[in-house]
Parts: C-alpha cells; sequence; structure tokens
C-alpha cells in the first residue's frame, strides 16, 4: 500500500507539473463554462419567475449546474495524456517497469480531481462576482467540491479506458463530444427538474451529471436535506470505484494489441 501510495504521488506530481507549465489548459477549458455562467445566467434571468421552478435567482440555480459540466467536459480529455504517452513510448516503459496499473490509473484521477476543485473553485468566484450568492456556506461549497471530483473521476476513468482501447485522439475527442452535452441537456442542470419534459426527468433519474447537479445544488441551500446529497453522492462513489476498475483493466487490452 505505501508502494502503491507513494507511486501514485510520483504520477500526480509529474501531472502537475505538466499542467504548471502549461497553464493556459486551465483557461482553456474555462472558455465555454465562462459562457454558459455569464451569457446564458443572463440571458435566462426570467426563467426563475416561472410557476414551480422553486428558485429565486437562475444564476444561483446554474452555478453549481455550470461546475457540474466543467467537471465532467474537461474529465474528458483525461485519456489524451495516455496516448500522448504511448506514442512517445512512455506508456510501454512504464508498464514493464515496478509502477503498478492501479497507480497509473489513480495517478490520472487524483490529477483530474485536483485541476477540477481549481475550475470549480474559479466558477465559484466568477458566480459570486456576477451576483450568486451560496446560502449553505462553506460546508455547502465542500459537498460541492466532493460531488464535482468524484463526477471527474467518473469521465476520467472513462476517457482513460477508451484511450488506452482506441489509441487514438480522435476517437477519443469524438466520443467525448458525442458523451458531454446530451448528457448535460438530459439532466436537471440548466431547467428545474418540474419544468422538464417528463421523458427527460425519468432519464436524469440514471444520469451522473444530474445525481452531482441535484446533490451539489441542494448542498448550497440554507437548509439542505443531506439524505438528498448523501444518495446522490453515493451513487456518484459506486460508479466512480467501477469506472477506475474497468480502466485499469483496460491495460490488459492495451498490452495484448501491443
Amino acid at each position: 500500500m505505501t508502494t502503491f501510495a507513494t507511486h501514485t504521488g510520483l504520477l500526480t506530481l509529474r501531472s502537475l507539473r505538466t499542467l504548471s507549465r502549461q497553464p493556459a489548459y486551465l483557461l482553456f477549458t474555462l472558455v465555454q463554462p465562462m459562457v454558459w455562467l455569464l451569457l446564458f445566467g443572463q440571458l435566462f434571468s426570467k426563467v426563475a419567475e416561472l410557476p414551480g421552478f422553486g428558485v429565486d435567482s437562475y444564476l444561483e440555480y446554474l452555478t453549481p449546474g455550470v461546475i457540474v459540466m466543467t467537471a465532467m467536459m474537461s474529465a474528458g480529455w483525461s485519456g489524451t495524456t495516455f496516448i500522448d504517452d504511448a506514442e512517445r513510448g512512455v506508456l510501454d516503459r512504464n508498464l514493464t517497469s515496478p509502477l503498478s496499473r492501479g497507480s497509473l490509473i489513480t495517478g490520472s484521477l487524483v490529477h483530474q480531481g485536483i485541476v477540477t476543485v481549481i475550475q470549480s473553485l474559479i466558477v465559484f468566484g466568477v458566480g459570486l462576482l456576477a451576483g450568486a450568492r451560496y446560502s449553505g456556506g462553506v460546508t455547502g461549497i465542500l459537498a460541492v467540491l466532493a460531488c464535482t471530483v468524484l463526477l471527474a473521476v467518473v469521465f476520467a476513468a472513462l476517457s482513460d479506458a477508451l484511450a488506452l482501447l482506441t489509441r487514438q485522439q480522435e476517437a477519443l475527442i469524438g466520443v467525448s463530444q458525442f458523451l458531454t452535452l446530451p448528457l448535460a441537456f438530459l439532466s436537471s442542470v440548466m431547467m428545474a427538474p418540474a419544468l422538464l419534459p417528463g421523458w427527460v426527468a425519468e432519464v436524469a433519474r440514471f444520469n451522473p451529471v444530474d445525481w452531482a447537479a441535484v446533490a451539489s445544488r441542494e448542498a448550497l441551500t440554507a437548509d439542505p436535506d443531506w439524505g438528498v446529497v448523501a444518495w446522490r453522492a453515493g451513487l456518484l462513489l459506486a460508479l466512480a470505484l467501477l469506472m477506475g476498475w474497468l480502466a485499469t483493466r483496460a491495460f490488459r487490452t492495451y498490452q495484448r494489441a501491443s
């Protein structure tokens, strides 16, 4: 376990050093969320006045949704690191070294979790400057960060697995784009559940993006129902563990095809 933790820490630090040399990556991944938050938050501000919406400020409703979308979309690029390493021969050397496959995946997921926390805090800050208020306080914000990290781990593990299976940037990007927007719109990220079409609301029940969005919004209310938060966070945790295991198993297919 100590060796596993050491290897995971070293791999995470390697990824963070790469990020520190390319800080523009963070800005790039935040461009679209800022458009959603600032532009849509103003364009659709009157939506909050619809009967049954249930929230006085659309910006406050949208902010945790944008945080969730940012985590999902950013994590979808996680596998590109494995593809780059495979093309340079780094991944093959790692697989023949004492490094475990689990630490390779876990290092990637921990790195993505750290990136998600940074991105989420930036969106929180921009939302605050734009007029959003977070009645749940620090506890609510921490709960949102936990849920978004779990969601990021789910999609980062999926991205890593796809990278190992396809070995192609184009295929990885195509699958990521195919999944992210439909999953975002088939959830309550932008619209209150009571106002969603019936079939969308039904699909959203099985959508991990909606689990994170519902838990995040609930945690930021003045009087959160922590049972709602815990149930959806538990679902995200279970899915994250499953996806992490599947991503680790994908190394077998990668090595057989080498």
